[in-house]
């Protein structure tokens, strides 16, 4: 049975994953729906969104003392898309690939950031994987220590840049060959549909990485828990 401790730390990743997703997907997407809905201009609908991820900082900043990284590109990218609608033409086809703009800048950004010391996967994994506490957050910190798991990042951080531009290369190719009504449809389909095939993805290769660390671990304890050859044996099994 798993310990009232374990079970707090379950109860605190989940609420973590609620509010994040609430603040930083959620919320903005509805808001925006809404205020344009009842007649709100792009752009005032676009800054009212991104109050909420500015929310989230805000509640993490005073929770952990630091800045949470999630919400942080959460405001970045709403920030791109206000000044990429001010920067644009006012035209239907515009609108359709503005977009596609975004997520092929991501993108970019998770590709460009496996330069740096460590990749954006890393820190949206930080804030995904942990509680949140001090603990867990050094545990994860010290994680990267380790060979096959600073592998796992990157691959992760690759995945989701290369998924992304993909995604934004088919959209824009897809809004020269398509009408209007059908691709606006298709823009929300395949933008929700990517990020939760890459959701399902991720989960599915970090346990299976997760899985194989745990059995070369075991083996490894295993192998050094055997008793030592007799010398006479020894050189047996070399003959």
């Amino acid at each position: 049975m798993p310990s009232e401790a374990t079970k707090g730390r379950v109860g605190a990743n989940a609420l973590g994953w609620a509010l994040t997703i609430g603040l930083n997907v959620v919320a903005p997407i509805v808001t925006y729906n809404q205020l344009t809905g009842q007649g709100y201009g792009e752009f005032t609908a676009l800054v009212m969104s991104a109050v909420w991820p500015a929310v989230d900082l805000g509640i993490h900043l005073a929770w952990q003392r630091r800045v949470d990284e999630f919400a942080a590109v959460s405001l970045l990218f709403l920030g791109l898309t206000v000044a990429v609608t001010l920067a644009g033409p006012a035209d239907a086809h515009f609108l359709l690939v503005e977009d596609s703009v975004i997520t092929g800048l991501f993108g970019v950004i998770c590709l460009a950031s496996l330069a740096a010391p460590r990749p954006l996967m890393f820190y949206f994994g930080r804030r995904f994987a942990t509680d949140g506490s001090a603990p867990s957050l050094e545990r994860w910190e010290g994680l990267w220590a380790l060979p096959g798991f600073r592998r796992v990042q990157r691959n992760l951080t690759v995945g989701w840049g290369v998924a992304y531009l993909l995604e934004a290369g088919l959209r824009v190719g897809l809004s020269y060959v398509l009408d209007t009504d059908a691709m606006q449809a298709l823009n929300t389909v395949l933008s929700l549909g990517v990020t939760v095939l890459l959701v399902i993805w991720t989960v599915a290769y970090a346990e299976r990485a997760r899985a194989r660390g745990a059995a070369a671990g075991a083996e490894r304890g295993t192998v050094r828990a055997e008793p030592e050859p007799e010398p006479e044996q020894a050189g047996a099994a070399t003959v």
